[in-house]
């Protein structure tokens, strides 16, 4: 994928950590920049909450407004419940396509300019004419001239040792002003040239953001992915909510993955009245009985869920998405180990044109994730871990789209040219690695007379276990929803009780659509690279090599 920047952005006053990363090392530090920012803004409201608290209990105390206290404790309570409770729609108003001009720099250089020059003032020039070096003659001295010269003279040295005292002024002056002027003529430069440098900052980063949006618009895959963090990041969730995602982008099928945080049950507000009790002169929080928790923790995921697909959906101004898909992780602690767990509890793909066709203002959050075919546990609060829809293996740097081929990796096996008979049996061979776990007596057998089947698998498993059938599909274009329709099937047909389909390519929308609800298993390219490294097996996937190996027709 190229070489990729990365800036660690943290935040004291929040514990707040996360690393931005991106290929374009201005648009990066512009991501990191506007994070830091949202970060600052979110420290200071906390501040300023601190304060009012602050002042507030001052108040009461001053005043013994404790009944009143009370009341506003009630109703920020209320409020917060609210807020949380109303999630999804405070976000259906709301615009989410990202303004790109907003994300340029158009702030100054901080730094002030050097002030004017202030000289240091030249002292008066001492004149001949002047007063003071005028012989003050008296009657007396006007009868002897001999008195008038010495009185001139006088007059006349007084006036010169005055001037030479001038001159060494002025000399000083002179210095002074000197050093003034090449220090002042230094700090110009200086700050001309740091001036200069932020400008030249600011020009980048923008222009950054200009190519950006035009690699958006041409549905670079990077762009993509960048547009979509820019949305969620921009998306405005209580300040005690956790706003972690992580997200991939496959653009052959334009389907975009989102791994999200979803606040765990202790994150949300629990108290739902305020009282005073004057016996005791204390405050007593009345909290949310179990069930009323239970039911708002679980409409909150909900509504969490269909809101960030509905911000993502109205931002793709450019068609990039066809399809999203939801994993929502909750981190909580294991109550059977006391460890901290973090586990998928709810997932889901939703198809673009039909999400649209949603009325998200008069849904209930629940009953439309069901609709969607959503996966996860009936009771949400209950934190059971799920699989999702879909989950890319983002690790695996070896699976290599046409766009990153010059990239490769030193695995030089490509399993995407590979003979499709040798593919078969390299898919059957590895199968049988991953059903023989200690304990277990699966066996994998060719089926050659099964029609569509490549392999299968027997789990004698009382519960868990059955007939699993196997197809593999060496291919380099993306695989539709025939295959898929072919191995179900082939799964009603076999009286199996699951099928899996894996192929060196990827899947398109319609493929996963159909596999929901259905005990069918689709793996790409990625996760057969993961299966085989698992095994003890090297190799690749480049699909435009094959291509050319193949002699098929580059897109």
């Amino acid at each position: 994928m190229g070489f990729r920047y990365t800036y660690k952005v943290s935040h004291n006053g929040l514990g707040k950590y996360r690393v931005v990363s991106g290929t374009d090392e201005a648009f990066v530090k512009a991501k990191a920049l506007a994070l830091q920012n949202s970060w600052e803004a979110e420290y200071r409201r906390k501040l300023a909450k601190q304060q009012e608290e602050e002042d507030r209990e001052i108040y009461r105390r001053e005043l013994n407004g404790n009944v009143q206290e009370a009341e506003r404790r009630t109703n920020d309570a209320e409020k917060a419940l609210e807020q949380v409770s109303n999630i999804l729609r405070a976000a259906l108003t709301a615009r989410h396509a990202i303004d790109w001009e907003k994300l340029k720099r158009k702030d100054a250089y901080s730094t002030p300019q050097p002030k004017e020059l202030v000289y240091a003032e030249f002292p008066w020039e001492p004149q001949p004419e002047d007063i003071k070096y005028k012989p003050m003659l008296t009657l007396f001295d006007k009868l002897s001239k001999s008195r008038v010269e010495q009185k001139a003279q006088a007059a006349n040295n007084l006036y010169t040792q005055d001037h030479a005292t001038w001159l060494e002024a002025v000399e000083r002056v002179k210095a002074e002003n000197q050093k003034l002027y090449s220090k002042n003529v230094t700090a110009i430069e200086r700050w001309n040239e740091e001036s200069r440098k932020h400008q030249e900052e600011l020009d980048r980063g923008n222009a950054a953001i200009d190519k950006r949006k035009a690699d958006y618009e041409s549905l670079q895959p990077d762009a993509v992915a960048d547009y979509c963090e820019l949305v969620l990041s921009a998306s405005e969730y209580p300040d005690d909510f956790p706003k972690e995602f992580d997200l991939e982008y496959v653009p052959n099928t334009k389907i975009l993955v989102v791994d999200y945080s979803l606040p765990a049950p202790e994150d949300l507000p629990s108290v739902k009245e305020v009282k005073y009790i004057k016996a005791k002169d204390e405050f007593h929080d009345v909290p949310l009985s179990e069930s009323e928790s239970n039911r708002i923790y679980d409409e909150i995921l909900y509504q969490m869920c269909l809101r960030t697909l509905h911000e993502l959906f109205e931002a793709d101004v450019v068609g990039a998405l066809s399809a999203i898909v939801f994993n929502g992780w909750v981190r909580s602690i294991d109550r059977a180990t006391g460890k901290e767990v973090n586990g998928c509890v709810i997932s889901v793909q939703a198809q673009k044109k039909e999400f649209q066709e949603i009325n998200l203002h008069n849904v209930d959050p629940k009953a439309c994730f069901k609709k969607m075919k959503g996966v996860g546990s009936s009771k949400l609060h209950s934190l059971t871990a799920i699989a999702p829809v879909l989950q890319l293996n983002r690790e695996d740097k070896r699976f290599i789209l046409s766009r990153e081929v010059e990239n490769q990796l030193d695995e030089r096996f490509n399993l995407a040219a590979m003979d499709w008979e040798d593919f078969e049996q390299l898919v059957r061979e590895v199968f049988e690695k991953e059903f023989s776990t200690p304990g277990g007596e699966v066996k994998v057998t060719q089926a050659s007379r099964d029609g569509g089947v490549d392999a299968v698998a027997f789990d004698p498993d009382p519960i868990h276990g059955g007939k699993i059938v196997i197809q593999a599909k060496r291919y380099t274009n993306t695989v539709g929803v025939g295959f898929v329709r072919e191995l179900w099937g082939t799964v009603l047909n076999e009286g199996a009780m699951k099928g899996i389909l894996i192929t060196t390519a990827d899947y398109g929308p319609d493929a996963y659509e159909f596999a929901k609800g259905k005990p069918i298993t689709l793996m790409n390219g990625a996760n057969l690279l993961y299966l085989l490294e698992k095994h003890g097996r090297k190799a690749k996937i480049d699909i435009k090599e094959a291509k050319m190996i193949l002699g098929e027709k580059l897109p």
